[in-house]
């Protein structure tokens, strides 16, 4: 098991949070993070979103540790220290979207090794939202999962959706698809963006605290999509939107001034799963996790109660498996 950096200055995290590299089956090296603790009443998955890195995520561990819950983050390939896909490191970029599954493989096998407390639960933001229900569909071990403003598809105009496949598309088959897709920037958005215009978060504070982080650490940092990544995304969340939901219990949150994702996909996915639930939030941005201190506290207060039911109701199947349905 070998040590990585964790930058504890600037995540935030409860103490005693610990990193370590993992190799995945393909032979990439990628970066996850811990924070156990005593007694706790099982383990968060966390599957961050796109650009994001296992630092961001301090809080969230401290606020679920708070609610007995020890957590473990990921950096997915191609951002945070994770071995990035392309030479031009601020460019996000990936070969495939069923990639990052081998991300999960690799972590599923740490968290074994690591012996963390089951039952264990899944935190899906954004495009780890989108890898998280891909993951659920192919078995992944969880009693109950959260999304955050999940990436089951991207909120693009009517006119662009059909220039986004069709370059995109044209990319891969031409080879020209590490370049950045157009629009976007190789400097990542907290740095150039200004609070008043952020789609994000309608709290200050957070919005400088993303800012501080990549100004300590900007190997950290991200910027666009690649036109690959744009491709792939586009085919992974168009399969996704026409396969049934899994069994698992599902809880989703989504903001009411969601502009990064598509809330209709959303919308569509929770009205049709069958032990799902959404939780819109009346002015939320896209940071459910990461908003205004009142918001965040009902999301975090209710996914807990979310899980503690999960945990109590698989207890009770185990106990009485002949007597329940």
């Amino acid at each position: 098991m070998q040590s990585a950096p964790y930058h504890a200055d600037i995540a935030g995290g409860p103490d005693g949070g610990a990193a370590h590299w993992l190799t995945t089956s393909d032979g990439l090296r990628i970066r996850v993070a811990h924070w156990n603790m005593t007694d706790a009443k099982g383990t968060v998955l966390i599957f961050p979103g796109r650009t994001e890195f296992i630092e961001k995520y301090g809080d969230a561990a401290k606020e679920f540790q708070k609610r007995g819950f020890a957590t473990i983050a990921i950096d997915w390939r191609g951002q945070g220290i994770a071995d990035r896909m392309t030479s031009n490191r601020a460019i996000g970029h990936v070969g495939e979207f069923s990639d990052y599954q081998s991300d999960i493989a690799a972590m599923m096998a740490h968290v074994a090794e690591l012996d963390l407390p089951r039952p264990y639960f899944l935190v899906g933001h954004s495009m780890g939202g989108c890898i998280g229900l891909r993951a659920l569909m192919n078995g992944l071990d969880v009693n109950a999962a959260m999304f955050s403003a999940p990436m089951w598809g991207m909120d693009m105009s009517l006119h662009l959706r059909p220039f986004a496949w069709g370059l995109s598309t044209l990319s891969v088959a031409l080879g020209f698809d590490e370049k950045i897709a157009p629009g976007q920037m190789e400097e990542g958005y907290v740095l150039r963006e200004d609070f008043a215009a952020n789609t994000l978060t309608n709290d200050p504070e957070v919005w400088a605290m993303l800012g501080r982080q990549l100004k300590a650490q900007p190997d950290l940092g991200l910027g666009g999509p690649s036109l690959r990544w744009l491709n792939k995304s586009l085919h992974e969340t168009r399969t996704l939107s026409k396969l049934p939901s899994p069994a698992t219990p599902c809880l989703t949150f989504l903001g009411t001034d969601e502009e990064i994702v598509d809330p209709q996909r959303i919308k569509d996915r929770m009205n049709a799963w069958p032990n799902g639930t959404l939780r819109v939030i009346q002015g939320g941005k896209h940071e459910m996790l990461m908003d205004l201190p009142d918001l965040r506290k009902q999301v975090f207060d209710e996914t807990a109660a979310f899980f503690d039911t999960h945990i109590a109701y698989v207890a009770i199947r185990t106990h009485f498996k002949d007597r329940l349905p």
